[in-house]
């Protein structure tokens, strides 16, 4: 196609009008459409127009058009693949190859997942619940998305449990030390578990199986937990001495005698 055809195509009325008798008078494609843009506002925009009742497009553009223009948007359109994930159990769902977490209380529920160039944006029913980054594949999770008991749970950091263990009592304190000291976050969701026993049993039955299970030699969550299931925290505790008795002589004559009086 030819640069004459070219701006035929974008300029209305352009074969009867702006390339009357000037067949040739165009050095280059830039220097036509410079002029086909300036004939265009300066000449075709102010002639009469038959469809508009013989008034200027101008004229209509200033006084019903120009005021109810909107800006254009600050990002330039994009497209987005839409999908409909079921929330799981794990709070996340997949959109494309990736997982996305959206708010607890969403779980088991079908929404509208968004994927942009830049976002993926969840709606429930219409209405915006999340937003994530978009990722290529992975899993994007956000701690704040999960029930405020898992969030508790998470935020029981090893230092946490150190100082939770001392509260609980002596054993305690040892054993989870003794969990703690090599490959402490390995090791962590067992130091919860110890502390968390003394929901279900009480400071002094927990310390006891701890003192058990690290005097057995096996100071781990699983034995403690299965000490006081069994309730043998205190098996093995050496019995009380009984207080020593003085002679019967010594405490005179009726105690001396009292056995065979009474016999």
């Amino acid at each position: 196609m030819d640069d004459k055809a070219t701006v035929e195509r974008h300029v209305p009325y352009a074969r009867d009008s702006f390339f009357a008798g000037r067949s040739g008078e165009f050095a280059s494609l830039a220097a036509m459409q410079e002029d086909a843009l300036r004939w265009s506002g300066q000449v075709a925009n102010h002639r009469q127009c038959r469809p508009l009742l013989r008034v200027a497009p101008q004229v209509v553009f200033d006084a019903e058009e120009r005021d109810a223009l909107l800006p254009l948007p600050r990002h330039a359109f994009e497209l987005a693949k839409w999908s409909t994930p079921k929330v799981g159990p794990d709070i996340h769902i997949k959109v494309g190859k990736a997982l996305y977490s959206v708010p607890w209380p969403n779980i088991g529920r079908t929404v509208d997942a968004r994927e942009g160039v830049r976002t993926v944006e969840v709606y429930l029913e219409g209405t915006l619940i999340k937003t994530h980054p978009r990722i290529e594949r992975g899993k994007k999770t956000d701690d704040a998305d999960y029930p405020p008991e898992k969030i508790a749970f998470m935020m029981r950091t090893p230092a946490w449990c150190r100082r939770r263990a001392a509260e609980l009592g002596e054993s305690v304190s040892e054993l989870v030390g003794v969990l703690m000291e090599v490959n402490a976050l390995y090791r962590l969701r067992s130091a919860q578990g110890v502390v968390r026993l003394v929901d279900k049993y009480d400071a002094g039955r927990l310390d006891a199986a701890c003192r058990r299970a690290i005097a057995v030699g096996d100071p781990s969550y699983k034995t403690v937990k299965g000490i006081l299931a069994a309730g043998t925290e205190h098996d093995g505790d050496d019995a009380p001495e009984a207080p020593p008795s003085a002679p019967a002589h010594l405490h005179g004559p009726d105690v001396l005698f009292g056995s065979e009086v009474a016999g």
